[in-house]
């Protein structure tokens, strides 16, 4: 097949998703038009009159199969490029404008969330990564048209749901290496963007836990930052002091790697994760995953894995490190669970299949 593969916002995460697509789909032949992921609110409103203005030729090819992200303005581009109209279109869901957890500097734009329901409507079908990415843009949808003062069709939200499906981002053959852990102090590992939405605050107050139960621990603070980093990582700095491991993003994916397969734990602090690719990545090199028992984790990890939510969360997960000590200390610490199913191994033909559906499908274009 032809396919036109549209990323509108091309963030980290989608690069890993449609990268992955590509190469373990290389029997199809790929376009793949991107749009840098800065300046969100032009980038989702404008990627539509870009793409149609400055790459009207490629647009205008004759493919088998669009598959865009929801970045994209799917129905406008469809309709500044009236060609696209008329071929099967797949969109897939590695987020949704409805579970971020407010940061307090929102302005009420209600806009972004109308696009995901323009796009995933204008699709023939739309693909998410967990059950609860769909359940909560399901959610959010219909809480948002209940809102709307009139002229609302019905149905919609239903009509979203039947033609849904959840399928993860797999991982790559390189994620999954030999567990190396080190004697001595529990390794932890913290993989995370540095931003508030991954709970830096929980992690610090978890830390300060450890320091008081006397936990020998190391801490590697890894991901990616920005210009502005919460001061909350300054305060977690310095209240680790000797205690902390590698600090910051780590250029080399070798070195990177080789931090996974030491580490006894990778943690999870997040407010928000609609899959959790990084703490994924962890457990694919052996080291235990201890995740809150919220958003995506509990349909990914076994219930061992998922500590307490709640007012008690940080405190919750102190204990499941201190349990982890002790069991190190005595021989024999818990396994990580295994997560070869989630590997572009055993994935790929689930890719193929729902490719092979859409572009297949006799779903007429009426919406």
């Amino acid at each position: 097949m032809k396919i036109l593969l549209l990323s509108a916002y091309d963030a980290a995460s989608h690069r890993y998703w449609h990268q992955g697509v590509m190469e373990n789909l290389s029997q199809h032949q790929w376009t793949l038009l991107t749009l840098p992921p800065r300046y969100f609110s032009w980038r989702i409103r404008g990627n539509s009159l870009s793409w149609a203005m400055n790459e009207r030729e490629t647009l205008e090819q004759p493919y088998d199969l669009v598959i865009a992200t929801s970045m994209t303005d799917l129905s406008a581009l469809r309709g500044f490029v009236p060609h696209l109209a008329s071929i099967p279109t797949l969109v897939y869901f590695h987020e949704n404008q409805f579970a971020y957890p407010e940061s307090g500097r929102e302005y009420g734009n209600v806009e972004p969330k109308i696009l995901n329901i323009y796009t995933a409507l204008a699709a023939d079908h739309i693909c998410f990564n967990t059950f609860y990415n769909r359940n909560t843009f399901l959610n959010g949808c219909r809480a948002l048209l209940k809102k709307l003062p009139d002229q609302v069709p019905a149905g919609v939200v239903e009509q979203l749901e039947e033609r849904s499906s959840v399928l993860q981002v797999p991982l790559p053959s390189s994620a999954y290496q030999p567990h190396n852990p080190q004697c001595g102090a529990v390794r932890l590992i913290w993989n995370h963007r540095w931003e508030f939405d991954k709970g830096p605050d929980r992690l610090l107050r978890a830390v300060e836990g450890l320091c008081d139960a006397g936990v020998d621990f190391r801490l590697d603070v890894v991901g990616q930052q920005f210009r502005r980093v919460p001061p909350v990582f300054e305060e977690l700095k310095t209240l680790l002091a000797e205690r902390a491991g590698h600090w910051g993003f780590v250029e080399s994916v070798a070195e990177y790697r080789l931090l996974l397969q030491q580490a006894d734990i990778v943690l999870s602090t997040a407010l928000h994760d609609y899959q959790g690719i990084a703490v994924l990545e962890g457990a694919a090199a052996g080291a235990l995953p201890l995740v809150p028992n919220r958003l995506a984790y509990p349909e990914l990890f076994p219930q061992e894995c998922c500590y307490q939510s709640g007012d008690a969360e940080s405190q919750a997960l102190v204990s499941a490190v201190i349990n982890y000590a002790d069991a190190k200390q005595q021989g024999h610490p818990p396994a990580a669970p295994d997560i070869s199913g989630l590997s572009w191994g055993n994935m790929a033909q689930q890719y193929e299949r729902l490719l092979q559906d859409v572009a297949n499908s006799s779903i007429s274009y009426t919406r």
